[in-house]
């Protein structure tokens, strides 16, 4: 294999990225689970076990009001839903359905999925050694679900 320029590493990290994203949206899609995308499921991820909009704005690194908006979407698509908050009534908790919490595991098995056809492409040596050094190198002070740079896609 010829060597890879350095300057080329952001555009390489972008397309692997699109290309397993896309992977998992089209497998979801076959599941029944159309219209889903990233922020969805970085929101997902945000949102864990429950949590007020303003503590997914902060776990997302956005503003409350994207934050309302992107809940918004996940509560049409049915992925959460809205209940009293036990520590403070005048808030609402956004948590999980049985649907979202069903999304999140097909997504799970489809990255998996699609890391070991990764496996069988190029070794499992090297995707480990990726992925070590992903783990290392990405941590650089943001919350791994921080989408503040991103502009939702249908919110």
């Amino acid at each position: 294999m010829d060597p890879v320029d350095d300057v080329a590493m952001p555009f390489l990290l972008q397309s692997a990225f699109r290309n397993l994203v896309d992977s998992v949206h089209d497998a979801l899609d076959a599941a029944g689970f159309p219209g889903v995308r990233a922020t969805h499921g970085f929101a997902m991820q945000a949102i864990g076990t429950g949590c007020t909009s303003v503590e997914l704005a902060e776990r997302l690194g956005v503003s409350k009001q994207a934050a309302t908006k992107t809940a918004q979407a996940l509560e049409t698509m049915g992925f959460i839903e809205r209940a009293a908050n036990p520590r403070d009534r005048r808030e609402r908790l956004l948590r999980p359905t049985r649907r979202g919490r069903t999304m999140l595991r097909l997504s799970a098995t489809a990255f998996r999925a699609e890391l070991s056809a990764w496996r069988e492409r190029v070794g499992d040596a090297d995707v480990d050694t990726t992925l070590a050094t992903l783990a290392q190198v990405g941590r650089g002070g943001r919350s791994h679900t921080d989408l503040s740079d991103w502009t939702p896609e249908g919110g």
